[in-house]
């Protein structure tokens, strides 16, 4: 198992006005699933980005540890896999495609092998050839799994990570949630009562807001 920790120090974030959450802190640690949980638009997407340093926080800081070292913000996606709603596969491609462009720009060797692996997995091989703008909203959620999973990462990070997806699909994402923390850490941010099921402690970004 890795040694992986996750450090919340009085993560603070506002937008214009209005305070989205105070004064949030944690450590979460490798060989556990931790949920983000709270309504839509509770925050959860926004915790995050800043966890995955796509924004900074208001005020406070994310501290990345692997081994008791910390983790500079431009080596971090070399240990982060993130699967979320609103990143974004190129239709002009097929899957294969997307996935080779995708880890071109992380500067990681494209592990045929590994790849298929996880195309069996998500039970998509044979359509693994087919232009992404032939797939259902589904297929493409699947795919996003499949990247942030081909570098192996100490954290895997998951938004909302069974939205689109059929029953057979949910099952496949659970499945790969519980191996993965075996060794890694895995962060699950979602409102959905099955996904945090899965989760061995939730934070509820409810009690970090006005008058809670």
């Amino acid at each position: 198992m890795t040694n992986y920790t996750l450090k919340a120090d009085a993560v603070t974030q506002i937008f214009g006005r209005r305070l989205i959450f105070d004064n949030i802190n944690f450590e979460f640690k490798s060989g556990n699933v931790y949920g983000l949980a709270g309504h839509n638009g509770s925050g959860k997407s926004t915790l995050a980005k800043i966890i995955a340093d796509i924004i900074a926080p208001t005020r406070g800081k994310i501290i990345h540890k692997l081994n008791e070292e910390e983790i500079a913000s431009e080596k971090l996606h070399n240990h982060m896999g993130f699967v979320s709603p609103y990143l974004v596969l190129y239709d002009e491609f097929s899957a294969e495609e997307n996935l080779k462009h995708f880890a071109k720009i992380r500067g990681t060797e494209f592990d045929t092998e590994r790849v298929n692996f996880l195309f069996n997995e998500f039970d998509i091989y044979n359509r693994r050839k087919d232009l992404m703008k032939g797939y259902s909203s589904g297929m493409k959620q699947r795919i996003k799994f499949i990247f942030a999973l081909l570098h192996s990462p100490e954290l895997l990070l998951l938004d909302e990570p069974t939205s689109n997806l059929d029953n057979e699909g949910k099952d496949a994402v659970y499945k790969m949630i519980k191996n993965v923390s075996e060794k890694s850490l895995v962060i699950v941010a979602s409102n959905e009562e099955t996904d945090l099921s899965l989760c061995t402690e939730i934070l509820e970004i409810e009690k970090f807001k006005p008058n809670k």
